[in-house]
């Protein structure tokens, strides 16, 4: 453990994170940026939705410049998984199982874990852009594209109907119906929307995803959402008491702070827009709530 505890310690190395630590380097602080090394940021292909880049950029590539970013400024990383954080008299104590950090203020940037459907080579078919995890960003490239949403029924109807802002052929694929009642035809009718029951199987077959139903019919898909929810990872902090909404995701001030003084949650494990844009937002916000909670670091 560190003589002197650190001004903050930064939980998560995805946009949020890195630019929370960025902005925290240059405040002149002692931080640590702890890197698990899983952001989600990681599954992109190309998103055209991120500001500044008019052509696209890749997930992997778009962190490797954020880091870049934070480098320039010296910002120290650990590749450390945190797997409990407590609370201590100058602030918390954070550990990854084998090392300590104390600081005396944390920024929590560790985002959700999608729930993804079974489907052998996801990862193949979510770098083909076959499957999409985030309509907000990309289905504009998938627009006029035969389109498919998995989800439970209700979720299923309500997102391919914002879908069919982009393409007239979208389908309800719902995991939760045998056989979809007259309500739910109706409503999916009244979109323009497709309403299949739940599908036995989901396959990767030359550039699109097929999916095939228990009485032997075949849906071949250009592109497929899965909306089955996603995972906070909010673990740390509700273990020290702090407000979950109904979601599993962070309460927070206009500052970014949770419920715990001193606790900050930034980016996807906040309840908000899941957006790179947003994240970085965040990270603006807290970062410099943070600095100046701090005792002065005058020159």
């Amino acid at each position: 453990m560190p003589d002197a505890p650190l001004d903050c310690l930064i939980i998560g190395a995805g946009p949020a994170g890195l630019t929370a630590a960025t902005y925290l380097a240059r405040f002149r602080r002692h931080l640590l940026l702890a890197d698990a090394g899983a952001s989600r940021a990681r599954w992109i292909p190309a998103s055209h939705n991120c500001p500044g880049f008019p052509f696209g950029v890749a997930g992997n590539e778009l962190l490797a410049r954020f880091r870049l970013q934070a480098d320039a400024y010296g910002v120290p990383r650990a590749e450390a998984r945190i797997t409990r954080l407590q609370r201590h008299a100058e602030g918390f104590i954070a550990s990854d199982g084998e090392r300590h950090w104390q600081a005396r203020t944390v920024i929590l940037a560790t985002g959700v874990v999608d729930r993804l459907p079974r489907l052998e080579g996801l990862e193949e078919a979510i770098a083909q852009g076959v499957v999409r995890l985030c309509a907000v960003c990309d289905a504009y490239e998938a627009r006029d594209d035969m389109i498919g949403v998995l989800a439970p029924v209700e979720a299923a109807i309500d997102h391919a109907a914002f879908l069919r802002t982009f393409s007239r052929r979208v389908c309800a694929l719902a995991t939760d119906q045998d056989t979809p009642g007259r309500r739910w035809q109706e409503r999916a009718a009244a979109a323009g929307v497709e309403l299949w029951p739940a599908p036995v199987a989901l396959t990767l077959a030359e550039g699109a995803c097929e999916a095939r139903f228990p009485d032997g019919r075949h849906l071949r898909l250009d592109t497929l959402y899965p909306v089955l929810g996603a995972d906070a990872q909010s673990g740390l902090a509700a273990a020290l008491g702090a407000e979950l909404d109904g979601e599993g995701a962070l309460v927070v001030d206009a500052h970014l702070q949770t419920t715990v003084p001193g606790l900050y949650a930034i980016g996807d494990v906040v309840s908000a827009l899941n957006q790179i844009s947003v994240a970085v937002g965040h990270a603006a916000i807290a970062a410099t709530a943070v600095h100046r909670g701090l005792p002065p670091n005058y020159c």
